[in-house]
């Protein structure tokens, strides 16, 4: 499809004869592209769990850690993903970030052929597939320019929430997939029970966890296709005027998320446990990301040639308040739901699939419970809901406002994580933590339903206050602080389950949504609001 040069969605005549047709089908090339992002960044929530099933020779700690830096790689490369499209065009970046996903999709399929591969190489897969955690920023910005605002929620929430699905459809994905020898290789041996959604799957039993690496690629291919012949690149003034040609912006598209590259090796190399880094304390998370966020930022600034002036004009944005106040109440509505998707089924397998039992005197936490729930029958449906449920936050706000959408969302989220931090405490503490696991899971569900709501609102406050242009980065900016939920939830149920306290997580994250009410009240609903319910 060819370059788009005249484009104004909000004139009425426009949007019906020519844009709405146009803004469909590059909505849905989008919607599976960002799902595969989703699945291949949070892959490893499942993995994990299988790689522990199978008996690979890491710690639960070990485990947790290659969640958290895909997690964290994801978020940071959102940062310069919010640039792309006014920089490189939207079809172009669309194309060249599904197809980047090939990479660690084929890489983790090898790698996951021999439980002797060292966990260095999981580390360095795991950062990779924080690919397509960026590629949320860029879908979104995209996404964003294709439609009028009176529109802009539902349009963004289907593409965020049809996107977020790529989780649901992962956890339900790979465990099947494992079950059958589709892409050859050798099979290995359950040493604990596992699950699908159709049922456990016993001790003994063959698996193949290799294809949940390879059977993405049965997806990728197409869409990059799809999106190469059949997306569009806005080349209108406020969108992508000035991009040149097609590998020029492949080469800027690289460029640029090489130089994110950097600061989260730094950074993860000062977090991550000795041997793979210098092991710093667990405090140390929140200094470490602003230091990426400030960095990457600096960085890409310092990228000579026509990248510059274009970045300058984008960066207008961190001179508006509510740039920042907008990523602080988007952090704990999107931080929440991408964090606990990616520790949600780890936490499950290890609060309630061992048993706190007194051995020679010594309380421990390491008895296999076989009466526990398994978290790949369960652990899908929490990020199904929310995923699923974030176009009606935004068809929601559309109609109520956006900010008086989120005001509820965030008391709700409040009282669930409170709850959730109770069962939580009681089932680790007992002999039979299966007996608080249906409250513990309904609460579960019901954070991820309030997340997915406010995912929704949120982003229909963002397309209300900020102007056409601005509106697209900050899309991008405010989920790339998000992001690091995927990174700081994991890391912090690793941290608390190590120290036999993991309800101290989630009362944190209580304290935070409120926090966020006060935020939300004081700058959109109360009276001396700039806004007044966005």
């Amino acid at each position: 499809m060819g370059d788009i040069t005249e484009w104004d969605v909000e004139d009425e005549e426009f949007w019906e004869t020519t844009g709405k047709k146009v803004a469909t089908r590059n909505l849905w090339i989008s919607i599976p592209s960002l799902l595969c992002g989703f699945a291949v960044w949070l892959y490893w929530s499942i993995i994990t769990v299988q790689m522990l099933n199978l008996g690979f020779p890491f710690e639960q700690a070990e485990l947790f850690t290659i969640t958290a830096i895909a997690g964290f790689t994801g978020a940071t490369f959102r940062i310069p993903n919010s640039f792309f499209v006014r920089i490189a065009g939207g079809r172009n970046t669309i194309f060249l970030t599904t197809a980047l996903l090939m990479i660690p999709a084929a890489g983790t399929g090898f790698a996951l052929l021999d439980q002797d591969t060292p966990l260095w190489v999981f580390q360095l897969l795991a950062f990779l597939s924080g690919f397509g955690g960026g590629n949320f920023a860029s879908s979104m910005s995209n996404i964003s320019f294709f439609y009028p605002k009176k529109m802009q929620g539902l349009a963004l929430g289907l593409n965020a929430g049809l996107g977020n699905a790529g989780v649901t459809t992962m956890q339900l994905l790979i465990p099947l997939v494992m079950t059958k020898a589709i892409f050859g290789g050798g099979s290995m041996v359950l040493e604990q029970t596992s699950g699908t959604l159709i049922g456990k799957i016993e001790a003994g039993t063959e698996t193949w966890i290799h294809n949940a690496g390879f059977v993405w690629l049965v997806f990728l291919i197409p869409l990059a296709f799809l999106g190469y012949f059949f997306m569009n690149n806005i080349r209108a003034e406020h969108v992508s005027p000035n991009i040149g040609g097609q590998f020029s912006s492949f080469g800027k598209i690289l460029g640029m998320l090489a130089v994110a590259c950097i600061p989260s090796i730094v950074a993860l190399y000062v977090f991550l446990p000795e041997p793979t880094g210098l092991g710093a304390p667990s405090w140390s998370k929140w200094p470490l990301i602003g230091f990426t966020l400030w960095f990457t930022v600096f960085l890409l600034k310092q990228i000579p040639g026509e990248i510059k002036p274009n970045l300058e004009r984008q960066y207008k944005i961190f001179g508006h308040k509510h740039t920042w106040i907008m990523s602080v109440i988007y952090t704990m509505t999107f931080g929440s739901f991408i964090g606990y998707s990616a520790g949600f089924a780890l936490a499950i397998k290890v609060i309630f699939g061992f048993k706190h039992i007194e051995v020679d005197g010594v309380l421990t936490h390491d008895t296999a419970n076989p009466d526990g729930p398994s978290a790949l029958t369960f652990a899908w449906m929490g990020p199904f809901i929310g995923a699923f449920i974030r176009p009606i936050g935004g068809w929601l706000a559309d109609r109520v406002g956006g900010a008086r959408v989120t005001h509820w969302v965030s008391i709700v989220m409040t009282g669930s994580a409170l709850g959730v931090a109770y069962f939580m405490r009681e089932a680790y503490r007992s002999e039979t933590p299966q007996d608080f696991f249906v409250p513990f899971f309904l609460l579960f569900l019901l954070l991820f339903a309030a997340s997915g709501i406010g995912n929704g609102s949120t982003f229909r406050t963002i397309a209300i206050v900020f102007d056409k242009e601005q509106a697209g980065p900050v899309l991008g900016w405010t989920s790339a602080v998000a992001a690091y939920g995927a990174f700081v939830v994991p890391q912090e149920f690793g941290s608390q389950i190590n120290n036999a306290t993991p309800e101290y997580a989630l009362i944190a994250f209580a304290a935070f949504y409120l926090i966020c009410v006060g935020i939300n009240w004081w700058y959109y609903l109360g009276p001396k609001a700039e806004y007044q319910n966005p």
